[in-house]
């Protein structure tokens, strides 16, 4: 009984209150969270793994809940603008108008050629096509280029393009999303009917990876097996399984 509570029900609880103490802190990436973010979260995870090697694990889940707490109020007090750029690093411009901004660099501590390595993930080539490069309190970088080196726009030579529709899924991993069908108000008669008519059924749904309804109002299938798509020199892929 001993080692049950010991090496089961005592990493149970501890991870439920600690996913409990996370989600109750919001939800982020890793990669969207500021200096102030990534100290609750080192600081949460070391109070948190306390108890798996003390005997109190009480007081340090309590340490945790306090933390959050504390945590979660200053996160409320960086929502006032004038409390928000004492708590958070403000955003620092490393290239305007073209030029790079060397005291930028050196108080991002970012080398020219990490900088320009960023610059080309983002597809620019030169710095002269950037208006301004700046590294936001996340520790991203973002970019806006210069009018003549963006990528065009429908406005730009006076197209009007129709709303993006979102495809909405109806079969993920053969099962069915009863409460998409729900929100379209579809029933199980009008899915038997759209897979018939790409030769499948409800008998073989275990097939279907992914079937998402579409702007025309019927349903794009994408099934697990690999020779369901068309031969031919577009569908070659490196290797000797073609």
């Amino acid at each position: 009984m001993e080692i049950f509570l010991t090496y089961i029900m005592k990493p149970l609880v501890i991870f439920l209150v600690s996913y409990l103490y996370i989600r109750l802190a919001g939800k982020k990436a890793v990669s969207e969270m500021n200096s102030f973010d990534m100290l609750f979260i080192i600081a949460l995870g070391t109070i948190i793994s306390e108890p798996l090697v003390t005997k109190q694990p009480v007081q340090a889940l309590s340490y945790a809940l306090v933390f959050s707490i504390i945590y979660i109020l200053f996160s409320l007090a960086t929502l006032n603008n004038k409390l928000r750029w004492l708590l958070i690093a403000k955003p620092t411009v490393l290239i305007r108008d073209g030029d790079i901004d060397e005291q930028g660099l050196r108080k991002t501590r970012i080398t020219t050629e990490e900088l320009i390595s960023t610059l080309r993930q983002k597809g620019y080539a030169k710095t002269t096509d950037v208006e301004i490069a700046i590294m936001e309190d996340m520790g991203k970088i973002s970019v806006i280029p210069k009018a003549n080196a963006r990528p065009l726009q429908p406005n730009d030579i006076q197209l009007t393009p129709s709303p993006t529709f979102i495809p909405i899924p109806i079969i993920m991993n053969g099962q069915i999303i009863n409460h998409n069908m729900n929100y379209l108000d579809k029933d199980e008669a009008w899915l038997e009917g759209q897979l018939q008519s790409q030769s499948m059924s409800l008998d073989n749904i275990s097939d279907i990876t992914l079937a998402t309804y579409t702007k025309e109002g019927t349903l794009a299938i994408d099934t697990d097996n690999p020779n369901d798509k068309q031969k031919g020199p577009q569908y070659y892929k490196p290797g000797m399984n073609n």
